[in-house]
């Protein structure tokens, strides 16, 4: 990455029944920022009474993944037996660790009446040492969440440290992750303590060193100097970013490592099921793509 904020698009995927994401991270230009391998952003979709989000279990390693949401609900479930819905303002942080299996659907109420579904979606990379730690999941409520109130700014620490206050989701290096509302002409000055940051904007506009980012763009940026970000108008936006990993990782669908030679355990793992069962959904699964 360079000095000076580099724009990010991202690609669009229509996930059918009009539920698109857009991938954010990785892209060529930034692999990663901090420990964030890989940026989803979901919706928003409305989904019509009887219709809803189906992602069949499947497996993970190497990573924890963190769901954020702003409209709508998602059941998790997994092969440690955790039941959890996740509603607006709630944390799931699941660490995968050397292996873990999980689903996410629609939960019934919401299926029966139909919703409005928004969110992210994102990987954090595991330090090397933590990469085979055993799996764990976490839901947090939105009230263990620290606020922060500056002028003209409401800021919630969803994990990591930030503005001297640290989240209690638990992490495994420096890293932070937070939703930010800015009023219009609102000044933000970025976390100075991680020299890798970005930010994604959700609604709204605002500038960041020269950048102007709009709705459903990334800027991402390195270095010691922190530009402000200043909105132009009433914005939402992700901030995120952190320490630098420690070497590159591989990511190859749903597994990160840091050596080829584990990915390659892992596919042969899922292919033969000795990743565990999703407990209270188990009667289907995604099978190993074959790319």
């Amino acid at each position: 990455m360079e000095q000076h904020p580099l724009l990010i698009d991202g690609r669009l995927h229509d996930l059918g029944d009009g539920f698109k994401v857009r991938r954010l991270l990785p892209v060529l230009q930034a692999r990663h920022v901090g420990p964030f391998v890989f940026y989803d952003h979901m919706g928003p979709v409305a989904f019509a009474p009887g219709k809803g989000m189906d992602v069949r279990p499947h497996p993970h390693i190497g990573l924890a993944t963190v769901t954020w949401l702003f409209d709508g609900a998602i059941r998790h479930r997994d092969s440690l037996g955790s039941l959890a819905d996740i509603r607006p303002g709630e944390v799931n942080w699941m660490t995968a660790g050397r292996g873990i299996v999980h689903s996410e659907r629609t939960p019934p109420e919401e299926r029966r009446d139909g919703q409005q579904l928004h969110g992210i979606q994102v990987w954090v990379a595991l330090p090397k040492p933590d990469e085979e730690v055993a799996a764990e999941f976490h839901h947090h409520d939105a009230a263990e969440l620290p606020r922060i109130h500056q002028p003209g700014i409401e800021l919630v620490l969803i994990a990591g440290s930030a503005y001297d206050r640290r989240s209690p989701v638990k992490v495994f290096a420096p890293m932070f992750f937070l939703e930010a509302r800015l009023e219009a002409g609102a000044e933000l000055h970025l976390p100075p303590e991680h020299i890798e940051r970005g930010i994604h904007v959700i609604d709204g506009e605002v500038s960041w060193d020269g950048v102007v980012v709009s709705a459903a763009q990334m800027a991402v940026q390195t270095g010691p100097q922190a530009a402000s970000v200043r909105a132009g108008r009433a914005s939402r936006l992700m901030l995120f970013g952190g320490a630098p990993l420690d070497g590159e990782r591989h990511l190859w669908w749903n597994f990160v490592a840091s050596t080829r030679e584990r990915i390659e355990q892992a596919k042969e793992d899922w292919v033969a099921q000795r990743f565990g069962r999703v407990v209270g959904d188990d009667a289907e699964y995604i099978p190993l793509p074959e790319r």
